[in-house]
């Protein structure tokens, strides 16, 4: 986003903000993130320097030691990391829905405990619902607490927890009610504490890292429970949760379609400009392949649904941040925005020939990266659904 468009949605606190962020993208992110990701290491030097940009608390109220600033800065933001480094986005995301959730949800206690430790950095939170056998079908899932005392004993296997093994905060969605008609109203959330970096402690196993085609760096994982206590009080919502936990989830999970819709712009705005620079520089048949009408028809439809990506996103963050009801806006914006990612890395790399499929270029990278975000957050499958529902509910005769 140029400087002439932030001032048209930012004020002047959330352009320095923003322009801080960018500046740490140019210095510290765009000349190692090829070979963080090529390494799959944990970039733990970038993450410091984004907590001590206050980046683990944007959206947190300021009454909490966060910036409290509103859902569409911190996607700007998002847009922003991604055109560095994907994967610094999913560093955030997970722990960005958890405040939220907590903020929106929790009980004053559980917001005093924990959101100022969040905004610091301190806490640092995965999010975890899906499962093997349970990914678009939520209500499908198996996991389960049971009480046991002052306590629930929790027992099942979650997967795809991204920062599951880094973090040492889990938001988790289990099964309290498995005989709840309909299923939904049987599911709570839980704010599980667990030791950052330990593979094995008493309850958890957490297995091996999944191996992936792109998005590396950030860990996605298993996450085993056995038996595994937290104290009542880890009801999101206290009491009053139980059985909340589906509507709460859900109320997140529309948050992180706006997410992943910005996450997608930000892949596509690299392809982009790496692809446009490198059109005006490389030669064929006499002059820069920029000057053929075919590199060039490529540029138009490439910039042209990177644009429109860019508006619907807007258009979602700043109907969620007026409080409205936004799963119609977040959904299209999801589908339309991640789609263009995955055409735009892909005529990135036919732009740069050999060269795109090479290692040496960034391109490779972002094409591998796109993939997931058609499938996170609902796939685009469940978008399409999730779009005419409300189309039917808005048009109904």
């Amino acid at each position: 986003m140029t400087a002439a468009e932030t001032r048209d949605v930012l004020n002047a606190e959330e352009r320095e903000i923003l322009g801080a962020v960018r500046a740490f993208v140019e210095r510290d992110v765009l000349p190692v993130a090829s070979d963080l990701e090529h390494a799959d290491a944990y970039p733990a030097d970038l993450v410091a320097t984004m907590k001590s940009l206050g980046l683990f608390g944007v959206t947190i109220p300021e009454e909490y030691g966060g910036l409290g600033l509103d859902l569409l800065t911190y996607a700007l933001i998002q847009v922003e990391l991604s055109r560095g480094w994907m994967s610094l986005s999913g560093v955030l995301n997970t722990h960005f829905i958890s405040a939220w959730m907590i903020k929106t949800f929790g009980t004053d206690a559980q917001r005093e405990r924990f959101l100022p430790g969040m905004a610091s950095g301190e806490y640092h939170f995965a999010y975890s619902m899906t499962e093997p056998e349970a990914g678009s079908d939520v209500q499908a899932i198996r996991t389960r607490a049971e009480r046991d005392g002052d306590d629930y004993v929790i027992t099942g296997q979650k997967m795809w927890a991204t920062n599951g093994l880094q973090s040492s905060m889990i938001m988790l969605l289990a099964k309290t009610d498995p005989a709840a008609v309909p299923a939904h109203t049987g599911m709570t959330a839980f704010i599980v504490e667990k030791e950052p970096g330990a593979v094995q402690q008493p309850g958890l196993t957490i297995p091996p890292k999944l191996r992936k085609l792109g998005y590396k760096g950030v860990e996605s994982t298993e996450l085993v429970f056995e038996r595994f206590r937290v104290p009542a009080d880890s009801v999101l919502g206290g009491a009053g949760g139980v059985g909340q936990g589906f509507k709460y989830f859900m109320g997140g999970v529309e948050l992180g379609r706006v997410n992943v819709a910005a996450r997608a712009v930000g892949i596509a705005t690299s392809a982009f400009e790496q692809s446009i620079r490198y059109a005006q520089q490389r030669t064929a048949f006499g002059k820069t392949i920029a000057q053929h009408q075919a590199i060039q028809l490529k540029l138009a439809q490439m910039a042209t649904k990177i644009e429109a990506s860019r508006l619907l996103m807007i258009h979602a963050a700043r109907k969620k941040d007026a409080g409205e009801r936004a799963d119609l806006e977040a959904g299209m914006a999801k589908l339309f925005a991640t789609e263009t990612a995955t055409e735009v890395t892909l005529e990135a790399m036919r732009i740069h020939g050999g060269y795109g499929y090479s290692q040496e270029f960034g391109v490779e990278r972002l094409f591998r990266d796109a993939p997931v975000l058609v499938l996170g957050e609902g796939s685009n499958e469940i978008q399409q659904l999730v779009i005419a529902r409300r189309l039917l509910e808005r048009y109904a005769v």
